[in-house]
């Protein structure tokens, strides 16, 4: 999975509007922009150093992905954030990513594919030891991103890009309310493990009860600051 949904600066857009739709999105994604947050076309245009088309297109493309509402003469406006969306989506995620866990576990992987995801989980151990909890979520992000891509199909990748996004934005928004990062360090150690083997099934099943443990957990801290997020 390419980390295009997540971080602008890496997305490599091939049209303006592809340009315009990962900066807009990057500030959602952050929080730079808040619920609420609206911008007309012009504004935009004018901050982007682009004509208001790119922009009006990038926009639809947002309000697609549920990220904003498209206000005629108002521009957009960021939408808040839907606990029953984010559950959706993480079911729809978990069952992707297991599939490609399964794919990466069955196809003997090079030693040069296991190290690029035995370094991530690596800088996993040295973040949570250090309590370096910003840093801790980019190397969990790199390694869900190395999993997806190692599957070997590029069409399993494409799909969970066009949900990533959405599902990162209530993780990103929820990260400094994290309570600990070690048992999901010590799950992704697991999970290696039953790739290195080379056995599906038992990547397979540690990748959803990773997932299944970490949606619980996002659902919680979302419950307990609703009023904060101004969830939907």
């Amino acid at each position: 999975m390419t980390k295009k949904s997540t971080k602008a600066a890496d997305a490599k857009p091939q049209t303006l509007v592809d340009h315009v739709y990962h900066e807009i999105l990057n500030r959602i994604l952050y929080n730079i922009w808040g619920t609420g947050h609206q911008a007309l076309e012009q504004e935009l245009a004018e901050e982007l150093g682009v004509s208001r088309t790119p922009v009006r297109e990038a926009l639809i493309r947002l309000q697609r992905d549920g990220l904003v509402k498209v206000v005629p003469r108002h521009g957009m406006r960021v939408l808040p954030i839907s606990l029953k969306d984010i559950q959706e989506i993480h079911q729809i995620l978990t069952s992707l990513e297991a599939l490609a866990v399964e794919l990466a576990a069955a196809r003997n992987l090079s030693d040069s594919d296991l190290k690029l995801l035995e370094k991530t989980t690596r800088r996993m151990e040295i973040a949570h030891a250090s309590g370096d909890i910003k840093a801790w979520a980019e190397a969990d992000e790199d390694f869900h991103c190395a999993l997806v891509s190692l599957s070997g199909n590029r069409i399993l990748t494409e799909v969970v890009d066009n949900f990533w996004g959405r599902a990162q934005r209530a993780r990103l928004t929820m990260l400094s309310l994290r309570k600990s990062t070690e048992e999901s360090t010590i799950e992704h150690t697991r999970l290696l493990k039953a790739i290195r083997d080379g056995n599906p099934s038992l990547a397979r099943e540690a990748l959803e009860q990773h997932r299944k443990r970490g949606i619980a957990n996002l659902a919680e801290l979302m419950e307990q600051h609703r009023n904060i997020l101004k969830l939907s």
